[in-house]
């Protein structure tokens, strides 16, 4: 099913990874102890902010990329049962 959220000018709508729900030493997390993840893969893209001169700068980004993203980053939004972050494509600071 296609994602059927258009994100505006330089923003990205990212699919949060999941949240590791063990430690490396075999602990269990409780969901309230579980920390945000920080990376996700993008699930759609904007068309690209305008510059001052009127032209579209084109996204860096593209659907389907893996990124590393700020630990605050974004907006959450729940669209069709699955949790998303709508964020600014400057929010993005690497691609896995």
């Amino acid at each position: 099913m296609a994602l059927n959220i258009k994100p505006l000018a330089d923003r990205v709508v990212v699919e949060a990874a999941a949240a590791e729900e063990k430690t490396s030493g075999g602990i269990i997390l409780p969901d309230t102890a579980q920390e945000k993840p920080q990376q996700g893969t993008v699930a759609a893209v904007g068309p690209g902010k305008a510059s001052d001169s009127g032209t579209i700068v084109e996204m860096t980004v593209k659907a389907g990329d893996t990124v590393l993203y700020g630990k605050y980053s974004g907006t959450e939004v729940t669209h069709d049962g699955k949790e998303y972050l709508i964020m600014r494509e400057s929010d993005i600071l690497a691609i896995l």
